[in-house]
């Protein structure tokens, strides 16, 4: 019996243990396209797609394992939205 098509957003576990994304669905060229937790994009036709031992599975929490973020690069602990009283003070005005 063959597979269903996955659908772009969806992640799997494969056989060795490694996660990855669908990023993209060809159904006239019949590839499917992914983006494995580590960044490294890759291409399936739809006969080795229906050949692979895949289990669905849930998206990371870990969001950033594919990207080159640091933690410095994400918002400060201390930094709080709450504290702006109106958000146009941070739009440059145009003179």
């Amino acid at each position: 019996m063959a597979k269903p098509l996955p659908e772009i957003g969806s992640w799997f576990r494969g056989a060795d243990g490694n996660t990855f994304e669908v990023v993209a669905v060809d159904e006239k060229d019949q590839t499917i396209g992914v983006q494995h937790y580590d960044g490294t994009l890759e291409e399936f036709d739809l006969e080795t797609w229906q050949e692979l031992e895949l289990t669905a599975t849930e998206q990371p929490e870990d969001w950033s394992g594919s990207m080159d973020v640091e933690a410095e690069d994400g918002p400060e602990d201390d930094e709080s939205h709450e504290e702006w009283d109106d958000p146009l003070d941070f739009v440059d005005e145009q003179d």
